[in-house]
């Protein structure tokens, strides 16, 4: 059987709460800048965790596109299974996670539709394979292989060959997270770990100058 008792020593850093600062979109953006610069693949990339309607939890990985006070925006077909579980239930996680950093931050909060203004100027930034893409695919229904998958492909190519487009499709949009806790973890020594949670009080909305309330957790 493989030995699953591999370890590691958290050595990286350490976070205090006087340089945590009582902003947590502050100290989110220092700490995604230091991932951006460390180089590593995909650093805006985050674990999104949702539930069905028999409350069943469901994660997958999708990528962070902008983020400020008012929440994370990520984009996907409406349609798909993380989009059905979002109508059903809009309240979610996200979970960033920085191994070269020993670092991870987990968001809870309310999952809401951006507006269409701002997911067309996002669909139209996208390179144009994508574009076609978005249009081709039934995200998360079921194939008969993956033949059918690039004859939809193809076809939508065809159909928008020798345009600019194609427009955003109506099933495919943005959706913002907004907020409600954020916890901070940094690996430590001796498995001693920090944890900084910032949440808002309720009613509290995620925005500029938010009242957030700073805990220590033990690790």
């Amino acid at each position: 059987m493989p030995k699953t008792n591999l370890r590691t020593e958290y050595e990286h850093a350490s976070l205090e709460e006087d340089a945590a600062g009582a902003d947590p979109i502050a100290l989110f953006q220092r700490w995604f800048d230091e991932a951006v610069a460390t180089g590593g693949r995909d650093p805006n990339a985050m674990s999104l965790a949702t539930t069905d309607a028999e409350g069943r939890p469901d994660v997958r990985i999708v990528l962070c596109k902008e983020f400020d006070a008012g929440g994370f925006v990520f984009y996907t077909n409406y349609s798909s299974r993380k989009g059905l579980e979002l109508a059903h239930n809009p309240n979610a996680c996200l979970l960033f996670y920085w191994p070269a950093l020993e670092r991870q931050v987990r968001i809870g909060g309310r999952v809401a539709r951006v507006a269409a203004a701002e997911s067309d100027r996002y669909f139209a930034e996208r390179p144009r394979a994508a574009r076609i893409g978005a249009w081709a695919s039934p995200q998360s229904a079921p194939l008969s292989g993956r033949a059918e998958l690039e004859q939809r492909y193809a076809e939508a190519e065809q159909r928008y060959a020798g345009q600019d487009g194609p427009q955003r499709p109506p099933h495919w949009g943005g959706y913002r997270l907004a907020p409600v806790s954020i916890e901070f973890w940094q690996g430590r020594p001796s498995r001693l770990h920090d944890r900084l949670l910032y949440a808002l009080p309720a009613g509290a909305a995620a925005a500029p100058g938010a009242p957030w309330r700073r805990t220590r957790l033990a690790p």
